[in-house]
């Protein structure tokens, strides 16, 4: 929450001069009337659209964006940061080739850090970068900004099996290190945000083993009571017992529901609605 995520976006986009002179006139007076950053444009009101999320400052819901360089394509789902709304951010990384792991300087790895992290990993999101936001809070610190890096490689990156990782001070409220290398973090040799981008790794490696990532409990009626979901990887047969996160639950699968349908089996890609044998939260 508040590290910076949909301001990353915005200035992405206006950095880029991906957006129309009168979304910036609009984003000029939107930032003096709701904006969070005293006469400074805010970039975030770009992409939180949401009343709910204008009034709050935080994003609630997954806003995409769709903007082009010479070098490739790129949709973007901005996710939000919050505990609660963990599950909107599976739906966003169950889609992406890619995921930037956003971190507050100031705050340095929290446990959402590497709640985000393990869940882009568990959807086969093998490359990231890891991008250190609000440089110009810790006044460009470079010994802080090691000291985060060195942080998350050992708390998070370590217990995971990212093929790549790339590390990148910035501030995108300032702009540095956006599009182009900032003067201001003149320690940092390598690429800007928008050329990781462009020249990152997007290959996906998912598991055989089945993994689902429940998004639903859908409960129409006593008798019904079903975990609903996107097939991250490998299948399920009626019958498999299957376990319940990280816990010691485990369940029989009774039915496998694809819309109004009952299926004898699911594989990766399907969205269904699987029935146990039992109750579990």
């Amino acid at each position: 929450v508040d590290d910076g995520k949909s301001t990353l976006l915005g200035r992405l986009l206006y950095e880029a001069q991906l957006i129309f002179d009168d979304q910036v006139d609009n984003l000029i007076s939107d930032s003096k009337k709701i904006g969070t950053q005293g006469e400074e444009i805010d970039f975030a009101l770009l992409v939180d659209g949401l009343a709910a999320e204008r009034e709050q400052g935080i994003t609630i819901d997954v806003a995409y964006r769709f903007f082009s360089t010479d070098a490739r394509k790129f949709i973007v789902a901005d996710s939000p940061g919050h505990e609660q709304y963990t599950r909107n951010m599976i739906t966003a990384a169950s889609n992406a080739e890619l995921a930037i792991i956003l971190i507050d300087a100031r705050k340095g790895v929290l446990e959402q850090t590497k709640r985000h992290s393990f869940i882009v990993n568990m959807v086969g999101i093998k490359n990231i970068i890891v991008a250190i936001n609000k440089m110009d809070l810790i006044h460009y610190n470079e010994e802080q900004y090691k000291s985060i890096v060195e942080n998350y490689k050992k708390t998070v990156a370590d217990q995971l099996d990212f093929e790549s990782i790339e590390f990148i001070p910035i501030s995108a409220l300032k702009g540095d290190n956006i599009t182009k290398n900032s003067t201001k973090i003149d320690w940092y040799k390598s690429h800007s945000i928008m050329e990781l981008l462009e020249r990152a790794k997007i290959s996906k490696k998912l598991a055989n083993i089945f993994c689902m990532n429940v998004q639903n409990v859908l409960r129409p009626n006593l008798d019904f009571r079903g975990f609903s979901g996107t097939v991250s990887s490998g299948s399920l047969y009626v019958g498999d017992t299957i376990f319940i996160g990280k816990t010691a639950q485990k369940g029989k699968v009774t039915s496998i529901v694809s819309g109004f349908d009952n299926e004898k089996f699911c594989h990766q890609g399907d969205s269904v609605t699987l029935c146990l044998d039992k109750e579990i939260d």
